[in-house]
């Protein structure tokens, strides 16, 4: 048998990473690669305890691998990237717009932006999950909560994509001493200082809160920009990557799907079991503020830290069959995270993926994924798809 190796930015993994991350899991579930020097976790319930574990590993110098290892200087207001107490003052600032009453009441809105894309297309005998919707949708949609005029919209889209994007085969290049630039949105929120409105930045220009040091404060606008380019990055292209991959999975699954189209009431837990089986974050980085332990090897203190959030969620110790795609399993995956750090945004990505997907069935119940002209995104950060067209009857 070969020796076990995993590298993350090797191509041929990543276009199949399963057989790998299983032989990690039963034969190395605590793995130290020496090309990167990283550690790696990668059974689930090694990766949900640590995914909880803010006392010894650390969010402050970011979460993603080469983000932890080049220690760049993290602006205030990234807090994906802050540990608590200031994650959570700035988490419960950005909560405000993602709130159950709010994403019902955003639902219709979400709907119409969906057919606004695909009505177009209802005539033709193409559809490309990625292109047409995930490209599209999930912009408009953060785009509305936070009030950003189309055009910035447009903007922000191309600079996300870039932002996580390395040449195949190589680590993501990271700017250390300007990681995270918000400047895009400054003229916005200067323009929407003297034109309120209701929205998340007009909210967020306004709050008065309490800051970790017991002051009474409104955000600055440094933080306040910083706080948009994070929810803009993370809203847009994760949830873009998702619609490529119920594109590709559920075409590859006729009779699951058909059965979806039978039962739309089955359509939620489809989506969650897409974020299961096929997510679009593997991987997510902690840096290792304190000596941890696990399976009796010590990682030691500043090392960085991988967990494997995608192959836990094929970890055969907690789900049966799990290379098996079951609409009707009970998903509960690794895809959001845990604990703290729990995906903020993960409400309003459940309700883009369940109205995608009951807009896609009810115009076009059958489809085939036309795989010899679907592009592979060229990143190992959000994996996923720059195209996935599908033949439409």
């Amino acid at each position: 048998m070969a020796d076990l190796s995993y590298d993350p930015y090797d191509v041929a993994i990543d276009a199949d990473p399963y057989p790998v991350y299983k032989r990690l899991r039963d034969e190395a579930p605590v793995y130290y690669d020496e090309k990167f020097d990283f550690w790696a976790l990668s059974r689930f319930a090694d990766v949900e305890s640590t995914l909880r574990d803010v006392e010894n590993l650390s969010s402050a110098k970011g979460d993603i691998l080469e983000v932890v290892k080049a220690e760049p200087v993290m602006p205030l207001g990234v807090f994906i990237n802050e540990d608590p107490p200031l994650h959570t003052v700035h988490r419960l600032l950005v909560s405000r717009a993602f709130t159950p009453r709010k994403m019902q009441a955003i639902e219709d809105q979400v709907r119409a932006f969906c057919a606004a894309c695909l009505d177009p297309l209802t005539d033709g005998d193409r559809f490309d999950f990625t292109l047409d919707l995930g490209a599209e949708m999930p912009m408009r949609v953060i785009g509305m909560l936070v009030g950003m005029p189309d055009e910035l919209q447009r903007s922000v889209r191309k600079v996300a994509g870039r932002r996580l994007r390395n040449k195949p085969g190589e680590p993501l290049p990271v700017s250390k001493d300007n990681y995270f630039d918000g400047d895009m949105f400054r003229d916005y929120v200067q323009w929407r200082a003297h034109n309120p409105s209701d929205d998340l930045v007009t909210e967020l220009l306004n709050v008065e809160f309490e800051d970790v040091s017991g002051e009474a404060r409104k955000l600055s606008t440094d933080e306040l920009l910083v706080l948009l380019g994070v929810i803009a990055n993370a809203g847009t292209e994760t949830v873009g990557r998702l619609f490529g991959w119920l594109g590709k999975v559920l075409g590859e699954h006729p009779t699951e799907r058909r059965e979806l189209v039978e039962k739309p009431e089955l359509i939620a837990g489809a989506v969650e079991e897409v974020l299961r089986y096929e997510p679009p974050v593997h991987n997510i980085a902690r840096y290792v503020a304190n000596d941890v332990e696990y399976h009796g090897q010590v990682i030691p203190a500043g090392s960085a830290l991988l967990l494997m959030a995608g192959s836990a969620n094929r970890d055969e110790r907690k789900f049966d069959t799990p290379d098996a795609f079951d609409i009707h399993r009970n998903a509960n995956h690794l895809s959001f995270g845990r604990g703290t750090h729990f995906c903020l945004g993960a409400s309003l990505a459940r309700l883009e993926g369940r109205v995608a997907l009951e807009e896609i069935i009810k115009r076009w119940p059958d489809w085939t994924i036309d795989i010899d002209n679907a592009v592979r995104a060229p990143t190992a950060t959000v994996r996923g798809w720059d195209s996935m067209p599908a033949i439409v009857g």
